[in-house]
This record gives C-alpha cells, sequence and structure tokens, in this order.
C-alpha cells in the first residue's frame, strides 16, 4: 500500500461561489420500516411501486484481516419485498434454491440491471461452499420480476422464477451494467478470487475487466443464453470497479453512460477522478475535468432538463478523497466516509462543473447503498428523469435504500471496521423548486497539457512538450490501440513552466500508439500517435 497522508489541498481546486444552475432544495425524510434489516451492496427491481431486493451484507465495511473479511454469516441470504407506502416488506429465504442460485443470490457487488419486468444479475462475490473459497461467480440470472414479487407476498415457492447460465465472461464484480439499444454494457469491475488481503499477500488472485463487454441476451426459451459478445479493452482508462455508472442524456439527444471516477488507478493506490463518456459509437475520456466530492459507489440521481439541455447528477454520502471542512477542501488519500450531497452538471456545450450542494446527508451515510428512482416521475428509457416534465413544485425522486454507515470517517485505516454497520433507515429524496441558490463550484479543469511532434511520425523518437504549473510527478503509459499496456514509467527532473523532452516509443512495430502522462496522480493527459 502506498503511504496515506492528509493534506489541505489548495493549489489546483479552489471552491468558487457562483448562482445556481439546479433551481431546487433536497430535502431528505428518514423512513423506517419495522424490522427492516440494514443491507449493502446489494441488487434491485422494482415493479408497481414495489421493491425487489436480492444479495448483499448485513454487516458493516469489510474487515482488514483476511480471516475476518467477507464472512458469509454476515450475507443477506433473505431476497426481500419492501412496499414503502405501507411501511410492510416481506421476505423469503435463497436456501430453497438449487445449491449454484443459491450462492450467487448471496453474493455482493453485483453487476445488475432491470430490463422491463426483469432483473439481470451478473456475478458477484462471496464465499462459495461449493469451491469451499470465496470467489467471482461465473453466473448470469435473470429474475422474473413481478411473479417473484407475488410469490414472495403470498409465500409461495419462488423457484420457478429464476433462469442461471455459466460464462466465464462473466465472472466479474464490482462492476455495472447498462444497456443502450439493444446492447447490454458490462462495464468495468474485476475478478476477485480467495480471501481480501490489504497487505497484497497470496491469499487472492485479482484480474481486472480493464474494459467494456458488450453482448445481447436471450431469455425468450427455457434456457438464458448470450450473443455477439463483444470485449473493448483499455487498461488505462478503464482500469475501474466501485465507481457509480449514471445513465445520462447528452447534449446530441443521445442515451447512454458516463463512469464517475471508481478505483484504483493503476500507478497509485487512489481513485480516479476524471469521467469516462459510453454512448453506442464508442467510449471517450473525459480527461479536461476532474470531479472531486465523489470517488466510490453510492447513491445517485441523474435528472435532465431538456429545455436548458443540462444533464445533473446528484451523488448522496458516500466515500471520497476530498471534502469540505467549511469552506477548506481537504485531501485525504485515505477516502474517508463524507456526507457530501455533491452534483455534476454537463452543459449544452459538453463542459462539465461539479458543485457542493448546500444539503448533506444526516451523519457518514451513502456508500454502497442505492438509490431506486420513483419511476411514476417522467423519464428516459435507461430512468433518467425529465426534470422539464415535472409541474410540481416539490416532489419525490427516489429512495435511498441500505448502504453503510460509519461514525468515524477512517474506521478501515484505524482497524475499527466493526464500528460500521448495514444501514436500515430509508431515505426519501424530495426536490423543492426554489429561487436561484448560490453554491459553491468547484475548479475540475485540468490545468496539464501536452503536444507530440512529430505526429505522425517515421521514427520511433519524438519530442513532447508538456507544461507544468506546479512541480509534481509525472508518470505515464504507452499502450497500444487495442487498450493493452505496452510500457510504462516516470519522467523526473521536469520543471514549473513548459517542457520539452525526447520521448521513445518503446513498440515501434504498432503503427498507432497512445502516450498518457499521469500529473500528481490525478491529472491524465493523452495523445494518440501514428508511426508511419
Amino acid at each position: 500500500m502506498k503511504t496515506l497522508y492528509k493534506i489541505v489541498f489548495f493549489l489546483i481546486t479552489s471552491c468558487l461561489f457562483a448562482q445556481s444552475t439546479f433551481d431546487y432544495q433536497i430535502q431528505l425524510n428518514p423512513v423506517t420500516i419495522p424490522n427492516f434489516p440494514g443491507i449493502h451492496s446489494y441488487a434491485f427491481a422494482q415493479h408497481n411501486g414495489k421493491w425487489l431486493i436480492i444479495g448483499g451484507r448485513i454487516d458493516g465495511i469489510h474487515a482488514r484481516q483476511p480471516f475476518n473479511a467477507f464472512p458469509a454469516s454476515s450475507n443477506n441470504t433473505m431476497i426481500y419485498v419492501v412496499d414503502v407506502n405501507a411501511n410492510q416488506f416481506w421476505s423469503a429465504s435463497v436456501n430453497s434454491l438449487q445449491t449454484s442460485l443459491k450462492e450467487q443470490l448471496q453474493a455482493t457487488n453485483f453487476n445488475f440491471y432491470q430490463d422491463g419486468e426483469t432483473l439481470y444479475i451478473i456475478g458477484g462475490y462471496a464465499f462459495s461452499a461449493t469451491a469451499n473459497d470465496h470467489i467471482t461467480f461465473n453466473k448470469l440470472t435473470s429474475v422474473d420480476v413481478p411473479n417473484l414479487i407475488n410469490a414472495i407476498i403470498n409465500n409461495s415457492p419462488i423457484s420457478s422464477y429464476f433462469k442461471q447460465m455459466t460464462d466465464e465472461n462473466l465472472a466479474v464484480n464490482g462492476g455495472q451494467l447498462g444497456k443502450i439499444g439493444n446492447t447490454f454494457y458490462l462495464v468495468g469491475g474485476h475478478r476477485f478470487d480467495g480471501r481480501y488481503n490489504p497487505m497484497n499477500n497470496p491469499t487472492f488472485t485479482q484480474t481486472y475487466t480493464n474494459g467494456i463487454k458488450k453482448f445481447q441476451i436471450d431469455n425468450s426459451g427455457s434456457q438464458l443464453s448470450i450473443t455477439n459478445y463483444q470485449m473493448i479493452t483499455d487498461a488505462v482508462h478503464l482500469h475501474r470497479r466501485d465507481y457509480n455508472l449514471l445513465p445520462q442524456a447528452f447534449p446530441d439527444g443521445s442515451q447512454g453512460y458516463t463512469i464517475s471516477s471508481g478505483v484504483f488507478q493503476i500507478n497509485v493506490d487512489l481513485p480516479f477522478l476524471y469521467p469516462v463518456d459510453i454512448k453506442e459509437s464508442g467510449y471517450f475520456p473525459q480527461t479536461s475535468f476532474n470531479q472531486y466530492l465523489s470517488n466510490y459507489h453510492s447513491a445517485k440521481s441523474c435528472l435532465y432538463d431538456a429545455v436548458n439541455n443540462r444533464m445533473h447528477n446528484l451523488f448522496f454520502g458516500g466515500m471520497s478523497q476530498y471534502y469540505y471542512n467549511g469552506t477548506t477542501l481537504v485531501q485525504d488519500n485515505n477516502v474517508p466516509f463524507v456526507n457530501t450531497i455533491s452534483r455534476t452538471t454537463r452543459f449544452a456545450d459538453g463542459s462539465l462543473q461539479e458543485y457542493q450542494m448546500p444539503e448533506t446527508m444526516p451523519s457518514l451515510k451513502g456508500a454502497s447503498a442505492e438509490f431506486i428512482p420513483n419511476k411514476l416521475l417522467p423519464h428516459f428509457e435507461n430512468e433518467v428523469i425529465k426534470l422539464d416534465e415535472i409541474n410540481e413544485n416539490e416532489f419525490v425522486i427516489g429512495h435511498i435504500v441500505g448502504g453503510l454507515s460509519s461514525p468515524t470517517q477512517n474506521p478501515f485505516s484505524v482497524n475499527q471496521t466493526n464500528t460500521t454497520s448495514a444501514n436500515a433507515t430509508i431515505y426519501e429524496v424530495k426536490l423543492i423548486r426554489n429561487e436561484p441558490l448560490n453554491v459553491h463550484a468547484i475548479e475540475g479543469k485540468n490545468p496539464f497539457s501536452m503536444t507530440i511532434s512529430p505526429n505522425p511520425t517515421t521514427s520511433n523518437i519524438v519530442k513532447i512538450n508538456f507544461n507544468m504549473p506546479y512541480a509534481t510527478t509525472i508518470d505515464y503509459f504507452i499502450s497500444s490501440i487495442d487498450g493493452k499496456i505496452i510500457s510504462d514509467g516516470e519522467i523526473e527532473d521536469a520543471a514549473v513552466g513548459n517542457n520539452t523532452m525526447d520521448f521513445e516509443l518503446d513498440n515501434p512495430s504498432d503503427k498507432i500508439v497512445i502516450v498518457t502522462f499521469i500529473f500528481d496522480n490525478k491529472f491524465y493527459v493523452s495523445q494518440k500517435v501514428v508511426i508511419r
């Protein structure tokens, strides 16, 4: 592990006072359902106002010790149906299911997506009695949502409402599953088998997906199958897990997704800060912008304002490398629990801006929680809420359900994970139309730049010119056009201001390579180089 430290970060990320571009107050109203348990890192679906909750964990954040991390005794072995309006829930045990279903459906950190009345669940991590080890499950399971909900409410058998298939390409946890058109996108994540170990001792094997897996699912018959499988790899920009995948309406009217932050960078055990857009036409790293106030998977809500062509993304609590202490932005590389509510907005010209909202979470909550949207509101197929079509001045956009709760910011780093717990309080999230508010706007622009010449080149040695607004570390990667890393290293002796250096492209047999410089472990700049 890298040395962890806490500093006050003044130089690049300053806080500005700006007029709001989001004229709503956020109100959180706690909802207590008697005897409903705390839960986090689960999969969910909904139908006719009722929620279906599968898998996840009922303890707090995982322990540091391998023998104590992710105990099977804290797996969620119940499937819950929740009627939040009636303050009521029902449950059924997964133990009535066949072994392969029972084992997967009590896992954590699934990749899941609700497609109409079907919930698809891929992967997940948990102890498998069959394997006699903790594994990432190589399974895709489909769930008949309305019929399973009815069966659980009526205390009827549930086994007929699941189908399952096996595919090693689907052994992923900590990623996210989305859909554009008829194609599913399994984005990021990793395969992790064995016991967690913070010291990287050989109690596990881990392989990052480093990409996007695209395919179609055939759920029409008695057996599940996938077709048209395709893997897109980028070991630099798509080396991500435990992030938020944001459904988006882009300025051109198309729908897709944005990868928000996530962990861990290849060169350092810190979160990525810049987002990556995913569209039907490809993926697009947005390295000119950094998001500071939300870095791990948390509850989030995405809302589009068609009148102003603005895409708003709200993040509720969670864990973050940066947070505000009053008006001072603090950098804490332990990536602590925070109570921040923040927003990113994409404007009509494609530019991005981050804001600290005036409201906060009631405590250090939101990490590994899910936001269950109010489907009675007008929304796109990908569940982005159509904000401009809502006429009411007050309306519920959804509920924050479950997640982790911590009494302190950094329980993991001081070996106090037993003080954390799974949150049982549900929060109704309401927007209240208000006069424009002044909010904190965070400077997220990338201050570093780089040019490579000549480009195209006939030599494997090029000149790289880059600007250094302040002295800091520089790492680099050279990757192939198919996303594999060819070489990496560090740049030394760079000075503040403009720098020019001769740079050797290590593998001139590749006709196109991508050179990426990473400044200060947070700012990425990539350039494609054509070799003739």
